[in-house]
């Protein structure tokens, strides 16, 4: 039985790379949900208030969500998503599909102002937050985490991570 199984797995055409699309949505005074960063290979309108943006796999965006109810703001949070290359495992993500690896996650206002204030940084000095190693936002989520202040993402840090990868 198990023969048979893997004889069916092996025909499946799974390494096609399967593009990432994230739900985008937009409510005057209740919803938003948008873009910080990110470059979609293509964005479909579905109507008036959702859009649909699609990544290739490997392809690095920001999703703000902001969420609000008739007291106030019920949600903040922010995530730096990597599109999943094929074979590599993925996090389910409402809005996301198939899914992503999450290489950092804020939520609540604090959290999410601290991050988007590190990204118009990163801007500032003349780097593309796509283009920022992965590793940086994996600390900026341990540090928010440890409340502890973030890293700044340096001309230089951005050249020894350019030059890793010539390595690689």
């Amino acid at each position: 039985m198990q023969a048979v199984v893997q004889t069916v797995r092996a025909e499946l055409p799974a390494h096609r790379p399967i593009p990432m699309q994230v739900s985008l949505a937009f409510v005057d005074q209740r919803v938003n949900v948008w873009l910080r960063f990110g470059k979609p290979v293509r964005e479909t309108v579905l109507n008036r208030w959702r859009r649909v943006a699609v990544f290739e796999p490997g392809a690095v965006c920001c999703r703000v969500k902001w969420i609000a109810n008739d007291y106030g703001t019920a949600l903040w949070q922010l995530m730096v998503l990597q599109a999943p290359m094929p074979f590599d495992g993925a996090q389910r993500i409402a809005g996301v599909v198939p899914g992503a690896r999450i290489l950092l996650r804020a939520d609540g206002e604090l959290q999410v102002k601290a991050v988007l204030t590190a990204i118009d940084n990163i801007e500032a000095s003349g780097i593309d937050p796509c283009a920022v190693a992965v590793t940086y936002w994996r600390t900026v989520g341990n540090r928010l985490a440890a409340r502890q202040p973030l890293p700044e993402y340096t001309p230089g840090r951005h050249a020894a991570h350019i030059a890793r990868g010539a390595l690689q």
